[in-house]
């Protein structure tokens, strides 16, 4: 248990120290973590003494910046309180301590964002020193401690997300038993607790996601500037007041009938594609000027419909790609949909991978991975 625990602590490290060359622009960094649940003392008790399984109660208050979209730092203080179960001897015990721990997003490095965008998990490592102190205590018990633990996350908003997290915290020299029975001499990691919290991630700053959500493409460029441009269009396209109806008829000249037929036909002809990196299904940010060109054509023509048709490049298998063209799809009418076009008015065509194009090409298969439109 010891050697898992200190080769977790140690590859969490280094992945720390390598998050801080990569890139960290284009969303929040900083978080607030508050937890609070149950624990279940191990190791070590003297004879007659126990707790419940598990006990109340356990509470978790932390700061953690993230250097990027997959590693952070976090310092965390918590409380425990321990105390005897009705047919052990009485005794009631806390602990206190203080930790700076190494955070890995699992959920970024894992890419949950092929089939979720609403669960997440974080695993974290790190040292510090706590305090055990007690009816029963000779003193205050001041001992070090290794922590380790996974996070699992719930987004509720783009600003809090709920979480539940199990730790297993081994103490050092911890000369005392948890119910403040002295050991003389005693040194190592003889003390054994685990903690099971539920709480909350509440994040701070100004851009409107932060790491713990947001999705780099293969060559590590940020996404989220593109999310964040889509919203500004989406509150752009929400100022413009609604057209009213006027009774008197208006002539329509023959230019603006051109110009109207030929953005369809240059829609239609796939001038305006979006595209995507490799097995993400999340618009690259060249896209954002044909996703405004579309919508555009879509609110000055109420009547029209629209095919979305999402594509794959020929690399995996057919049914993976199959389902990869349809998220891809699926995400750009979501876009328009929040952009206020019917959804009555958007069909989904999943195509799967895209035979006419180079499997053997990089930037054949670039092209590939795409999702069009026929205007209807």
């Amino acid at each position: 248990m010891k050697k898992v625990v200190m080769t977790l602590a140690f590859a969490l490290g280094l992945t720390g120290l390598h998050a801080q060359t990569e890139n960290n622009s284009g969303f929040n960094k900083w978080s607030i973590e508050l937890a609070g649940g149950l624990t279940k003392p191990q190791k070590p008790f003297a004879e007659g003494y126990f707790t419940s399984t598990p006990s109340p109660w356990v509470g978790d208050i932390g700061v953690r910046y993230m250097f990027n979209n997959k590693f952070g730092l976090k310092a965390d203080f918590g409380y425990n309180s321990f105390t005897n179960k009705s047919n052990s001897i009485e005794f009631d015990s806390k602990y206190y301590r203080i930790d700076l721990q190494a955070v890995a997003n699992l959920g970024r490095i894992m890419n949950f964002e092929t089939w979720t965008n609403t669960f997440g998990l974080l695993g974290h490592a790190g040292f510090g020193v706590g305090q055990l102190k007690g009816d029963n205590f000779t003193g205050k018990d001041r001992v070090g401690n290794f922590i380790a633990g996974v996070t699992g996350q719930i987004r509720l908003s783009d600003r809090i997300a709920l979480t539940g997290d199990f730790s297993t915290i081994l103490n050092s020299t911890q000369d005392h038993t948890f119910d403040g029975t002295y050991v003389p001499e005693n040194r190592g990691f003889s003390g054994l607790l685990f903690n099971g919290t539920i709480g909350l991630n509440v994040y701070l700053g100004k851009n409107n996601k932060h790491a713990d959500w947001t999705v780099m493409s293969s060559d590590n460029t940020d996404i989220s500037a593109l999310e964040n441009k889509i919203i500004d269009l989406e509150a752009q396209i929400k100022k413009i007041p609604a057209q009213k109806e006027v009774v008197i008829e208006k002539q329509v000249s023959p230019a603006q009938v051109a110009d109207n037929d030929l953005i369809k036909k240059m829609i239609n002809d796939k001038y305006y594609s979006v595209y995507f990196d490799f097995n993400k299904s999340t618009p690259i940010e060249n896209s954002t000027a044909a996703i405004d060109v579309v919508l555009n054509y879509l609110r000055k023509n109420p009547s029209a419909s629209l095919d979305l048709v999402g594509y794959a490049d020929q690399v995996g298998k057919a049914e993976y790609n199959e389902r990869l063209s349809n998220a891809r799809a699926t995400n750009v009418k979501t876009i328009f949909e929040k952009a206020g076009i019917a959804s009555s008015r958007l069909n989904v065509v999943a195509n799967g991978a895209d035979t006419s194009i180079q499997k053997d090409s990089d930037e054949a298969r670039r092209l590939a991975r795409r999702v069009t439109f026929i205007v209807k």
